[in-house]
């Protein structure tokens, strides 16, 4: 069975664990949010793009 989760909801779950667990500030944490959506709205973002969906497809052709 395939299990589908958005990257955006995987990102939140590892944020959310690392400022429990390891000590992240809330502040850090709303940094690096603003900095996801400058980034997004940059030259930037094709680029970024691909190479999360080509990381995505290496990903998903591992056969375990």
């Amino acid at each position: 069975m395939a299990l589908s989760i958005s990257a955006v909801v995987l990102l939140a779950i590892i944020v959310f664990l690392l400022i429990k667990k390891s000590g992240l500030k809330a502040g850090h944490a709303v940094v690096c949010m603003l900095l996801g959506f400058y980034l997004a709205s940059s030259t930037m973002a094709p680029t970024i793009s691909e190479v999360t969906n080509n990381i995505a497809g290496m990903i998903s052709s591992i056969n375990f």
